[in-house]
This record gives structure tokens, C-alpha cells and sequence, in this order.
């Protein structure tokens, strides 16, 4: 089974409940509404025009003055220094910036993180969800049983976890933040305002942190995804819409997307580093970090990104935080020996290229110590979209499915998963992108039952607690006769399910 490949978020269009302008792959049937990346014009190097770039130093001690001094004569400007892990943002025009400080001493590597130039073009996607309506919402409510929120039958997604059975026993505690980093969050929603950490919300776009009020939220023409996820996350149970997976802990908000819907490294550094100074527990990363769908260390300015994020993501996990990302949506074996990558860099002309993924890294999901989710429908198969590879996912959780492959029982009337849109509404997405953030929430709900318990702890209790999924052969998920893709491994430990399906009961029990 093939997917198409415009652009990036891990989320997929779906006209059932919610369209997604900037889709990394589609459900059968649906259509992106935005134009790709390729019919955009590129920013060559020789157009000198200007670019982000990271310098990466020796972490801890900041730019050493003599970079600092070669960076303003190579014609850049500092934007931020994250001294702690040695990573220098710079804006620059100079089409040989990148390869003139990566000759200066004490630098170990430099690159652009974009083609396209500074500021983004002002291509805003228009993002049109269809919500659920008031008729819809009324009907939900009317067969809500007792105790649920309005819409919680409509959640499959929370008895598949048993996040349901969890509630009896704990909501999670007001003590724990997640923060969603993705392209803003509404707190003024009514079923994420209750459980807002203001104080861990930032704008991250330009790589420096942006703390006026209301700046971590999605602008008009933005897309609704990380209020999304934030809902999925911690959607209070407050007898209003829906419920989250930890309705009882805070979600942050922490902004990394451009208007044109860009995670650049420079603000998705930044988004960790917020994330790591004011006690985030649990991270949400429904992303890939632009342009690069896969970042190869052969290439310099890849291998720049690479190195900044990596720095950002361990930094994080240092200070306490437990990083958990979407494994994607193209069907990829990630254990495979090649992959044909079609899409980068997918704010230029990209071009297809064979990469390695076991040299070449999807970040920040295959960063190490970073959880890799896969996403799965109402049968508790992999989704028809998801990335998968033995070794390389750790665990799954529901992200939704067509409802012609998995169709879920009543009184759940769609395969894909309902969260939270600006504006106090509600609509359904699909993708590894509201896999990732079920998964966080029973992270949450972990270090709520063990509040002391470190990063690994943590990890470790999310993988062992995990109810072991054996591998689906054959995988035929749309019944042509056709293997659509290989499951390698144990039942404890394979490619599709990796320790196997999330488990929110458990997290508040053990």
C-alpha cells in the first residue's frame, strides 16, 4: 500500500470531521486543500536571500567570543544562544555562511535550517474543519451514560487504552504537565482552559521564546493540530464535550510551527529548551522537524540539525522530561535497509532521494530516548498509514483508521479520533499524530501514580505495562489479497505494536 506525500504533519485530511490543509498522508477518498511544497518557489543559496542557520558549539559554556565575532564577519546576527547545549541561532544573508563558520575553531557544525527565506513566504493554509454539530453534539450527549462527558461515546479510542477504567481509579494529577509542541494551543477552549499551564506556554516560531499573552495559540488562518492533540491529552472531565486520556493533569502550549505550517529546527530547539526550564513532565511531538523528512550526518547542513535537536531532546530528558513523538504516516518500514524519500527539503524543490534509515534520522522521533509511537485503528490493527519497524517502535496506541478498514462499535460512529478545535469546538483527525499524544497522557497518568520516578522510570513503566499485541500476518488491511506490510518480531516486541498497546489502567494501578 503506497501514501502520498505532501508535506509534513503527522495528521491525516479527513472531510468525516476535520480537514488538515498541511496532511502528511490521506485517508482513500480525501484531498489536501493546500498547495504542496514543490509548487512553491525555491530559495537557492546563490539567491543570497535570508536564512536561519544553527551553530553548534561545545555545549555548556556558550559561544566562545572569537565564534561570536566570526559569525557577525561571515555577515550573521545572533538571534538566541542556548549556551547550555551550545546551539547559536543565526539569521543571515550570506549565501557562504554555513560554509565559512564551519572552518572557524571551536565550531562543530553549521547549517541552514530552511530553503525558504526569511520571513516565510505569507502562504497562510486555510484551514476549513468540519466540527461536529450541534445536532451531533446534542445526540451524543443524549445517550452519554452516567458519569461520561457528552461526547466521551464517541471516544473509542479510551476504552481501547482502558483510559475509561483508569478514570474510576485517577484523573491524573494537577502537579504533572504535558506540553504539546506543535503549532499552538487554544487555552481558551472549554475543555482545555480548566487543566492550562500558562506558565509553561511559549512562542517558539523564531528560535527565541515569545511569552506575550496568548502568543502560544493558533492565528486565524492556522492550523487546529496541536489544540487537537491537546485535548486528546488532558480535555478536562468537566461534564463539557470530551475527555482526555489525563483529564486531571496540565497541558501546555508551546508554539514551533510557522504560519505556513513549518517546524524549523531553530524553534523546535527552542520548544525543548522552554520545555526542559519550567518542569514539563511528559512532551508531545506530532511532527517531523521541516525541511528534511529524513536528516543524513553525511550532509552538513542535515547533520547541523541533527546535532542541535539531539542536544535539545537529551537536554529535556536530563532535566525530567519524558519525550514522546508520532512515528509518521507513510506505511515506511523504518528497519528497512532503504527508503525512497520523495519529499525533501519540502520548503524547496524537492527531489527523490534513497536514504538509509538507520544513518539518516526522522526527527525528532528516532533521536534516542525519544518514545516512537504507532498508530492504531478501532480493531486494534496497525493503521493503514503508520510507520512501523522492529527496533524502532517502542509502543502503540489508537491514532484512527479509515472506517472502511476498522470501523469501531456503536455507539462510536467514526474510525478516527475526536479532539478538541479552536473556537470551543470538537471534530476527528487520524494519524500517528493522535497516537502520540494518547500515549503521553498515559505517561502522565504514570508519573501521577509515581511522581518521583525519573524519565527512565517512567519509560520503562509505559513499556512494561504495555499489553503485548502480537504481530497481524498477513496484513492485508484493505482486502485486496496484496501484503500491504511485513510485522517482524515477538509478540512483546515487534515492528507493528513495539512493547505493544499503551495501557491507562495500568499506569494508575502498578
Amino acid at each position: 500500500m503506497t501514501a502520498s506525500h505532501p508535506r509534513h504533519r503527522r495528521a491525516l485530511v479527513v472531510p468525516a470531521g476535520m480537514a488538515m490543509a498541511t496532511a502528511l498522508a490521506l485517508l482513500p477518498g480525501t484531498a489536501a486543500t493546500a498547495a504542496p511544497a514543490q509548487d512553491r518557489p525555491a530559495a537557492s543559496a546563490a539567491d543570497a536571500t535570508p536564512l536561519s542557520y544553527v551553530v553548534n558549539v561545545r555545549g555548556g559554556h556558550g559561544a566562545p567570543a572569537h565564534v561570536k565575532k566570526a559569525i557577525t564577519r561571515a555577515g550573521g546576527t545572533i538571534v538566541a544562544t542556548y549556551e547550555k547545549i551550545g546551539v547559536v541561532v543565526v539569521h543571515s544573508s550570506n549565501a557562504d555562511f554555513a560554509k565559512t563558520i564551519r572552518s572557524v575553531r571551536g565550531v562543530e557544525s553549521a547549517g541552514a535550517t530552511r530553503n525558504a527565506p526569511l520571513p516565510s513566504a505569507a502562504t497562510q493554509d486555510t484551514v476549513t474543519p468540519k466540527v461536529l454539530s450541534a445536532s451531533e453534539v446534542a445526540e451524543a450527549q443524549a445517550e452519554a451514560a452516567a458519569g461520561e462527558d457528552p461526547l466521551q461515546g464517541l471516544q473509542w479510542d479510551l476504552p481501547a487504552i482502558k483510559a475509561d477504567k483508569a478514570h474510576e481509579k485517577s484523573l491524573g494529577s494537577p502537579k504533572v504537565t504535558v506540553a504539546v509542541i506543535d503549532t499552538g494551543v487554544d487555552d481558551t477552549h472549554p475543555d482545555i482552559a480548566p487543566n492550562f499551564d500558562r506558565a509553561a506556554s511559549v512562542n517558539c516560531v523564531t528560535g527565541k521564546p515569545d511569552t506575550s499573552e496568548g502568543a502560544w495559540r493558533p492565528g486565524a488562518q492556522e492550523s487546529p493540530h496541536g489544540t487537537h492533540v491537546a485535548g486528546e491529552i488532558a480535555a478536562a472531565k468537566n461534564g463539557v464535550g470530551m475527555t482526555g486520556v489525563a483529564p486531571g493533569v496540565k497541558v501546555s502550549g508551546i508554539k514551533v510551527s510557522n504560519p505556513d505550517g513549518y517546524f524549523y529546527t531553530e524553534a523546535v530547539v527552542c520548544g525543548f529548551m522552554w520545555a526542559a526550564e519550567h518542569g514539563v513532565d511528559v512532551t508531545n511531538n506530532s511532527y517531523y522537524t521541516d525541511p528534511w523528512y529524513f536528516n543524513c550526518a553525511d550532509d552538513p547542513d542535515q547533520k547541523a540539525l541533527l546535532e542541535a535537536v539531539t542536544r535539545a531532546t537529551r537536554y529535556a530528558e536530563r532535566k525530567g522530561a519524558v519525550n514522546v513523538a508520532a512515528a509518521g504516516n507513510e506505511n515506511y518500514d523504518l528497519a528497512a535497509d532503504e527508503i525512497t524519500d520523495p519529499v525533501s527539503p519540502n520548503d524547496g524543490t524537492p527531489s527523490e532521494r534513497v536514504i538509509d534509515p538507520s544513518e539518516c534520522l526522522d526527527i525528532p522521533t528516532q533521536l534516542p530516548g525519544v518514545v516512537t509511537v504507532a498508530s492504531t485503528g478501532a480493531k486494534g490493527l496497525k493503521s493503514s498509514f503508520s510507520n512501523y519497524g522492529r527496533g524502532v517502535i517502542d509502543i502503540a496506541a489508537p491514532g484512527g483508521d479509515s472506517t472502511a478498514y476498522q470501523t469501531p462499535a456503536p455507539p462510536a460512529t467514526s474510525g478516527l479520533i475526536l479532539g478538541t478545535l479552536p473556537g470551543g469546538r470538537w471534530g476527528y483527525m487520524a494519524g500517528t499524530s493522535m497516537a502520540s499524544p494518547h500515549v503521553a497522557g498515559v505517561a502522565a497518568l504514570i508519573k501521577s501514580t509515581h511522581p518521583y520516578a525519573p524519565p527512565a522510570m517512567v519509560k520503562a513503566l509505559l513499556y512494561a505495562q504495555a499489553d503485548a499485541t502480537a504481530c497481524t500476518d498477513p496484513y492485508d488491511i484493505n482486502g485486496d489479497g496484496k501484503v500491504d506490510a511485513v510485522c517482524e518480531g515477538p509478540k512483546n516486541r515487534n515492528g507493528f505494536y513495539g512493547w505493544g498497546m499503551a495501557d491507562a489502567l495500568d499506569a494508575v494501578t502498578r
